[in-house]
């Protein structure tokens, strides 16, 4: 069978996107040519990202995902501040950072990871750090082009409080191509709290 680039998220409701859009418009203002801004339709909040599996592993996954939410309620998580990896002053991926209810996020999160060990997903090294991604500098960006990127990103203030609900998880799919990736959900389970 043909591999799937697979990964775990949480997509985004239109008024996030939105906000998201707007956000990215202000950043271009600190006049760099040398970011590749994400389409703020294909933006959201990664859980795992599981690489390239075996499209006859879905059905077997998604059991598996389906197990791991079980017992976790609906939450709420809000937009908070931008900034980049791996700082402000070397930026190379510009974000979004993600607030609210971040324990029950954070437990999703391990209980996702746990449940993908027996399956051969190796748990990530580093801690997890919700985020959403806003774009990624390209490779020769000049100095002058990120100092007035990062001024941008420190002076940039995420002006609305945007609350919104999380009550599904995500298996997705991402197809690469010479525009972009293409994403599209492959299963989609409800977080309940029985």
């Amino acid at each position: 069978m043909e591999p799937v680039r697979a990964f775990i998220a949480i997509e985004l409701p239109r008024p996030v996107r939105a906000a998201l859009a707007r956000l990215q418009d202000g950043l271009r203002a600190s006049r760099t040519t040398s970011v590749k801004w994400v389409d703020p339709a294909g933006i959201h909040l990664t859980i795992k990202f599981l690489g390239n599996i075996d499209a006859g592993e879905i059905p077997e996954l998604s059991k598996v995902l389906r197990d791991a939410v079980k017992g976790t309620a609906p939450f709420h998580l809000k937009l908070e501040n931008t900034g980049a990896f791996p700082n402000i002053r070397a930026p190379r991926v510009v974000w979004v950072g993600v607030g609210g209810e971040t324990e029950q996020l954070l437990t999703l999160h391990k209980k996702v990871e746990q449940a993908l060990i027996p399956r051969g997903f190796a748990p990530e090294n580093r801690a997890f750090s919700p985020h959403l991604t806003l774009g990624r500098v390209r490779e020769g960006a000049q100095p002058g082009e990120l100092r007035r990127l990062g001024d941008g990103i420190a002076a940039l203030n995420t002006e609305e409080e945007l609350v919104f609900s999380v009550d599904s998880l995500n298996l997705m799919r991402s197809q690469l191509t010479r525009e972009g990736a293409i994403y599209s959900c492959l299963a989609s389970f409800k977080l309940t709290k029985d």
